[in-house]
């Protein structure tokens, strides 16, 4: 999945403006302009569509964990990532939506996608571990998709 798929997902799941976008983004100390929101959320085929880099992305999803969750003092700040994959994501959306990695196989089931415990487990190994596995587009797209059936039932058309 690409960063643009993730931003206009969760934008629909949390029922986010263009403004709420970038106040997303101002909380991880980055600032961006409403209008690179606005083009990062047009649809690909778009003319005005523009790619979201992968280190932008990082920066939103750190501020969707302050979003979501409060700023800590105690707690480290969350790094920035250079380079974004699934794994990645899926990882800190576990982290914004304060989820254990036991909810995630439930959230899947919403979305009438099955995988088992171990299968997740996996996905949130230290990737030198001999049972570490990425994270597919198809387990994401399906995490996604359950989670705004969670979060706004009946409203995962656009997911």
């Amino acid at each position: 999945m690409t960063n643009n798929d993730i931003l206009r997902s969760v934008r629909y799941m949390l029922d986010l403006s263009d403004a709420k976008m970038v106040a997303i983004f101002a909380l991880a100390g980055c600032d961006v302009p409403q209008t690179d929101v606005h083009a990062w959320l047009k649809k690909d085929e778009d003319a005005a569509f523009r790619l979201c880099p992968d280190v932008l992305m990082g920066y939103f999803l750190n501020g969707l964990i302050y979003h979501r969750r409060g700023k800590s003092d105690d707690a480290p700040t969350p790094s920035v990532e250079r380079k974004m994959n699934n794994t990645v994501f899926l990882k800190k959306l576990r982290i914004a939506f304060d989820l254990k990695t036991t909810d995630i196989p439930q959230i899947l089931q919403k979305a009438n996608f099955t995988v088992s415990q171990a299968e997740i487990g996996a996905i949130f190994r230290k990737p030198d571990h001999k049972n570490y596995r990425e994270c597919g587009d198809q387990i994401l797209r399906n995490f996604l998709k359950g989670l705004t059936l969670t979060l706004r039932p009946g409203g995962a058309k656009n997911a």
